[in-house]
Formats: structure tokens, C-alpha cells, sequence
């Protein structure tokens, strides 16, 4: 029998979504790799493995990335996923339950999706670092870029604000820092540079994946980061590869809401045996 699963992405981020709520899937790494390959798989960026709430959540959602490796937050996914659950459910709200917490999403007008990523986690313990430092700019440099902000929003971040993101060769450098020691658990890394106090243009290379064309969780991270600096306002847009994501970084709990749309691009059966053959 085939797996079937659902192919969506936020704004170019890719997702297979699979539902091992009544069906077991016990893949390993390399079966992960295997699919997400882009010639002889589905191909994505990461998954979304949807199995059953083990709190207060509606669905319980295991993050893979394309390498294999189990990560603790995707926001561009938790709108995909809710999206599902919004039809699924037959209502305008959902808890998604992550290793990271709970996400509370809801739609938003105009078909979009606003998500409650929770509070952004600034010390240095949170992010976490290899030991104490000051996350608003910490003491690290690698070719063009230095002194990132760390932030971590459900995963970890350092974003590096700079006059021209274009411009940063990300491809290079951003594995460089992504393995960084300063980073036990590895870093996304984002090069922003602002466009007014209400904008600003986000690149994003993410850990176990690569540069993407959206990330959630960057988004946000990016965002927070740009307040802390007095570079922006708690409401702005975030420009990415595939479009903008609208965050806002609420004054009252420290929680960043992220806005933006979750489309479907098909939906199949896999064959059992891409996942399962031999590596």
C-alpha cells in the first residue's frame, strides 16, 4: 500500500505532510533524506508528521528536516498544518502541539493564517550558546558578516543585519556559521537588511536544509531582533525570497504572531519502498 501524504508549501518553504495519526511511520534518517530528494523523492524542504496530541493540542507535529535530523519548530509549517486542521475540523482555530510548545493558530482574512509563536527567548541559556554572552549582538564574525543577534523562537537564530542581503553570499558562509561552536545545537542564519522602520528584506539559510525561500521562525526571530537593535517597530513586514510574512511582536507577553498564507500544491501516494530501501 502507498503512504499518502500532502504537498504544501508558505511561500515557496516546502513541506510533505504526513499523517501517522491512525497509520505508524517509524522512518529513519536516511529514509527522510531518500524522499526529500528533489530527483528521486517527493522533494521539500522538511516535513510535517502529524501524530496524535499528547497535551492540549489538537495534533501533535514531529518537524523533520531534509537531512533527517528532528527540529523543534517550522513556522511556515504550522500554517500549513493548521490549514489542514482548520478544514479537517470544520473550524477557524487550531493547537498545534510541537516538542517546543503549543501554537495556537487562526485564520486571518484574505486566506491567510496568523500563528501565536510564543514568547522570543533572548538569554543566552535559551538560545542556547556554549556560554554566557550578550545575545543582542554577540562577539562573532565570519568573512563579511559579524556581531549577529541571537534569538530563538522555538529554534535557534543568529541574524546578521547588513546594508545589502542580496548582496551576502549565503550560500557560503551560511553553513560556516550554522556549525559555528558558538552554537551547540547549530544556528539558522538570517541576513536582513531594513527597508524603513516597517520592512525589512530577510535571506535565510536554514540548519539541515539550506538557504529556503521562507522561514518562519527566521521571520520572526529576524523581527525581534530589529526591535531590540531600535532598528524597527513591533509591527513590520519581512520580506523573504517567496514573499512577506506580516510579524508582530506583541509589548504585552513577549509573543510574536506571524501572518501569512499556506497553500496545497498536490496530494499522492508514496511507494513504501523509496523511504525503506537500503542507503
Amino acid at each position: 500500500m502507498g503512504i499518502p501524504f500532502v504537498k504544501m508549501h508558505g511561500l515557496g518553504n516546502d513541506f510533505v505532510v504526513l499523517d501517522a495519526r491512525a497509520r505508524p511511520l517509524d522512518w529513519s534518517e536516511a529514509g527522510y533524506r531518500r524522499v526529500a530528494d528533489r530527483r528521486t523523492g517527493i522533494g521539500c524542504d522538511q516535513f510535517m508528521v502529524l501524530r496524535p496530541p499528547m497535551r492540549d493540542g489538537n495534533v501533535f507535529m514531529e518537524i523533520r528536516n531534509a537531512d533527517g535530523g528532528e527540529v523543534e519548530a517550522c513556522g511556515n509549517g504550522t500554517r500549513c498544518v493548521a490549514a489542514l486542521l482548520f478544514d479537517e475540523r470544520g473550524r477557524d482555530e487550531a493547537a498545534v502541539e510541537t516538542v517546543a510548545g503549543t501554537l495556537r493558530a487562526a485564520r486571518a482574512p484574505a486566506g491567510l493564517v496568523r500563528v501565536d509563536m510564543g514568547r522570543a527567548r533572548l538569554g543566552w541559556d535559551e538560545i542556547p550558546l556554549a556560554g554566557p554572552a550578550d545575545t543582542l549582538r554577540l562577539d562573532l564574525a565570519h568573512g563579511p558578516l559579524s556581531g549577529p543577534t541571537a534569538t530563538n523562537i522555538g529554534n535557534p537564530h543568529a541574524t546578521f543585519f547588513v546594508e545589502d542581503a542580496e548582496g551576502v553570499d549565503l550560500e557560503s558562509w551560511g553553513p560556516k556559521i550554522e556549525h559555528d561552536a558558538t552554537f551547540p545545537e547549530r544556528a539558522n542564519v538570517g541576513v536582513a537588511s531594513m527597508q524603513g522602520r516597517d520592512a525589512m528584506r530577510l535571506r535565510v539559510w536554514e540548519r539541515g536544509v539550506g538557504i529556503t525561500r521562507a522561514c518562519g521562525t527566521g521571520a520572526c526571530a529576524a523581527a525581534a531582533a530589529a526591535v531590540r537593535r531600535g532598528l524597527g517597530e513591533r509591527r513590520m513586514d519581512v520580506r523573504l525570497d517567496g514573499g512577506a510574512l506580516g510579524i508582530e511582536w506583541r509589548e504585552s507577553d513577549g509573543h510574536l504572531l506571524m501572518t501569512g498564507p499556506a497553500a496545497v500544491s498536490f496530494r499522492g501516494e508514496l511507494e513504501a519502498h523509496v523511504a525503506e530501501a537500503a542507503p
